[in-house]
């Protein structure tokens, strides 16, 4: 299948996160694809956005992949113990992203298994942003990776799915007025999917 193009991360960021609902979120681990149809996204608007690293221009060592061009892989660590995926939009300079929350997976899931060992079944697997780094066996080395050229982690076209929901963003309370925002988006069919609310 083919990949997104670099056109399809140059935009809103929730706009990509409602549009990357069905894409197919692929991890190559030695020869071997894990991969699943991303089911539940967060949308972050950069520097007016309180709950966005990069919120008041904050440029940083961590947030300074923030600031890449779109379709760059931003990892940091959350709470010391689990990588988050986000992918930047727009364009270099403009520091947005989307957080990949929950995919379904659908190839490679005696890999997953093995890496998410605590996992008791496999909706379970990658059913949330920490889940889903361990899962997939990505760590702080694939901050920075172009997910429109990299040989290791990418994402194909899918089908699209419009028949999401729109939420609050989960986990940030802090953020003020910003913690009511509907910028999480959902497939409200999917088991995988970490919260609905």
């Amino acid at each position: 299948m083919p990949r997104l193009s670099r056109s399809f991360y140059r935009r809103s960021p929730d706009v990509v996160a409602q549009e990357l609902l069905g894409q197919r979120l692929v991890r190559v681990l030695d020869g071997e694809r894990l991969a699943g149809f991303i089911v539940e996204t967060e949308a972050y608007l950069g520097t007016i956005d309180k709950a966005a690293h990069s919120f008041g221009n904050r440029r940083t060592a961590r947030t300074e992949t923030m600031y890449a061009d779109g379709g760059t892989l931003y990892v940091f660590l959350n709470y010391g113990i689990h990588h988050l995926l986000n992918v930047v939009t727009e364009t270099k300079g403009v520091p947005t992203a989307v957080l990949i929350r929950a995919i379904e997976p659908t190839e490679g899931l005696e890999v997953m298994r093995r890496y998410r060992a605590k996992s008791q079944n496999d909706t379970g697997l990658c059913s949330g942003p920490g889940k889903l780094g361990q899962a997939l066996g990505v760590d702080r080395s694939f901050d920075q990776t172009d997910l429109v050229t990299s040989p290791t982690l990418f994402i194909e076209r899918s089908k699209q799915r419009n028949d999401y929901v729109a939420a609050k963003r989960i986990g940030i309370d802090y953020a003020a007025e910003w913690a009511e925002k509907q910028l999480r988006f959902y497939l409200p069919d999917n088991a995988h999917v970490s919260v609905r609310r």
